[in-house]
């Protein structure tokens, strides 16, 4: 279909002609700009009649922008998760076979700079390949809304009727919402992407970083307190537990969902990955 259309661009699109066609929905007449002329992306963006959405009172949704700030904050959590649970998973599993504080603390300086250089690579990468497939998304959509202008109205006039407009209402607000900024009405109501907020590798991976440092600094912290052993062990998890219960009602706050569910997935998975890293250790260390 795509390249049925990108062949017929500079033929059946372009008779459209210098000055534009016109296309109709129940009576109503659209001028549709020429290939010529740029198609829709030779038009000039104009400003909205509202310029900013005003929740009301009793508004439960989140104001415009604030989605992907939760996004970040939820994977911040969720990275300091991943060090509290990671970085004492090794500490405990070294500690079931040797009970040395300096292995402990090799192990856990190992681990959490391990874990933070990896997340921060690995969130880098994806981010990067996600950015990537926006733009050339978006460079997509730019020709075929300069090439293809009337196939491009229709588009959107189709995505709209599937949202519950009539033929008609949808080819106006396809209309009038392209006429405001072409690229931008495609790219949010096709695409699902906001050309405005691209995703940030960089920011990601920093992110990531200091997330999970500075929930595996925790568990890292308190195996170096000078106590003896088993009481050592005692504090790391209860350190870690009470940090898992912590990110596990933030997490649940942010995401809306029962906090007391989620707590006790959270600390229990975080104790059987203690539990299961103890009885490896145990099982493959030589303690004297």
């Amino acid at each position: 279909m795509d390249d049925e259309r990108r062949r017929n661009a500079m033929g059946g699109a372009g008779e459209s002609g210098a000055d534009g066609n016109s296309g109709s929905a129940g009576g109503d007449v659209y001028r549709i700009p020429s290939v010529e002329s740029g198609g829709w992306m030779g038009l000039t963006k104009k400003k909205p009649v509202v310029a900013e959405v005003t929740p009301h009172a009793d508004e439960q949704q989140d104001p415009e922008g604030s989605a992907g700030k939760l996004n970040w904050l939820r994977a911040g959590v969720l990275g300091a998760n991943d060090g509290i649970v990671s970085v004492a998973g090794t500490i405990i599993g070294v500690a079931g076979a040797d009970n040395n504080p300096r292995s402990l603390l090799i192990a856990g300086v190992a681990a959490l700079a391990a874990g933070a250089f990896s997340m921060a690579g690995g969130e880098y990468v994806s981010v990067s390949a996600q950015r990537d497939t926006e733009k050339a998304l978006l460079s997509k959509e730019r020709w075929e809304l300069k090439n293809l202008p009337e196939d491009e109205l229709n588009e959107l006039s189709q995505i709209y009727e599937t949202k519950g407009m009539t033929a008609q209402t949808a080819k106006k607000a396809a209309y009038e919402a392209m006429q405001h900024d072409a690229l931008r009405a495609h790219a949010i109501d096709e695409l699902g992407i906001n050309p405005d907020e691209l995703t940030n590798p960089w920011q990601a991976a920093f992110s990531s970083f200091v997330s999970f440092l500075s929930g595996g600094i925790i568990p890292l912290l308190f195996s170096q307190i000078p106590v003896p052993f088993a009481i050592r062990i005692c504090l790391i998890v209860f350190s870690v537990a009470l940090a898992l219960l912590i990110t596990g009602a933030v997490s649940a706050q942010i995401g809306g969902a029962a906090r007391r569910r989620a707590v006790a997935r959270n600390v229990l998975m975080g104790l059987g990955t203690m539990l299961f890293a103890w009885l490896v250790g145990m099982l493959f260390g030589i303690r004297g």
